[in-house]
């Protein structure tokens, strides 16, 4: 059946995995809900890839308890397999087929799981437009240049629409207009279809644009949940200002950037040029978190001083 919006589609609680005597997930824990969309980052090792082999049923855990569609995924069955799609990285592919026809033969698979709430599959002259691949529908994959490939590769994993969707570097090879098309299709599928999408990518702008959460797992642990937002402002806290004046240049962190400016132009009126702004983004956030736990640090807020240092 069909999830209502409120609904948990994720349910992950205290999960573990251990290769041997390593142990890679430590007591992750994390809920996603219908129509959400939740970016997982960190750097190479941090625990990404086993959280979504975990997530598909295509690895057994070590310890924990995890629920996907109210099911736990070791145990899915060809019926919850219908209701989850993936995209990965790469995949091997049938290079003599035809876009159209390839999409057409994957979706019928689908057909059988269909119910009233959700027409399964994807028309596919429908779904080959979605992708921007209408041009290319009678060309063999095996001639498709690898953003066109990319496209076919989110065509494959949508077509049984998803309930629940995993995106892997989705964008890997896109052009930005590609780019920007892709990013139309996903928040139309969160919007409109009411899918969860779960969005793994090493691009700290697109999850910023696609996430309405962020996630990042940093030694195997949970270090940061949020909105970017939220995350910037609890680790990095402060924005930069910099301005000019008298032929100087002058930078100073502050929390209350918009009373500091007031300050400034009250104090020193048209003397202030060349006034930067710069807030706290999701890179900061990222690289400084994954610095701590790197480095075993606490992440606990640093609280400087304001003050008006020369640049």
């Amino acid at each position: 059946m069909m999830m209502t919006s409120k609904e948990v589609v994720l349910d992950v609680d205290g999960l573990r995995m251990r290769y041997g005597t390593s142990d890679v997930l430590h007591d992750v824990t994390f809920q996603a809900r219908h129509g959400e969309v939740l970016a997982l980052l960190g750097p190479n090792g941090a625990g990404k890839t086993t959280t979504i082999e975990i997530l598909e049923g295509f690895r057994t855990r070590s310890a924990g308890r995890v629920e996907v569609l109210g099911t736990d995924p070791a145990h899915g069955d060809q019926q919850w397999r219908a209701r989850v799609g993936v995209v990965l990285q790469s995949w091997r592919d049938h290079g003599k087929w035809r876009v159209r026809e390839l999409v057409a033969h994957l979706g019928s698979y689908y057909a059988c799981y269909s119910t009233e709430l959700i027409r399964r599959p994807w028309d596919a002259d429908e779904l080959v437009a979605a992708v921007g691949l209408t041009d290319h529908a009678n060309k063999e994959i095996r001639k498709l240049s690898g953003g066109q490939r990319r496209r076919l590769d989110v065509a494959i994993g949508i077509v049984g629409r998803p309930e629940l969707l995993f995106l892997d570097e989705p964008t890997a090879g896109f052009d930005p207009q590609a780019r920007h098309e892709f990013h139309k299709l996903v928040h139309s599928l969160a919007q409109d279809d009411e899918t969860t999408i779960v969005l793994t990518t090493h691009d700290l702008d697109e999850a910023e644009k696609l996430a309405d959460r962020i996630m990042i797992l940093g030694g195997g642990r949970i270090i940061a949940d949020g909105t970017a937002a939220e995350l910037a402002q609890r680790i990095v806290g402060k924005d930069e200002v910099r301005w000019t004046r008298d032929g100087q240049r002058f930078a100073a962190s502050t929390d209350t950037s918009t009373k500091f400016v007031f300050g400034l132009f009250k104090r020193y009126g048209e003397a202030i040029v060349d006034l930067e702004v710069r807030r706290a983004s999701l890179e900061d956030t990222y690289l400084s978190l994954v610095h701590e736990a790197e480095s075993g640090q606490s992440q606990a807020v640093e609280t400087n001083n304001l003050e008006e240092m020369p640049r």
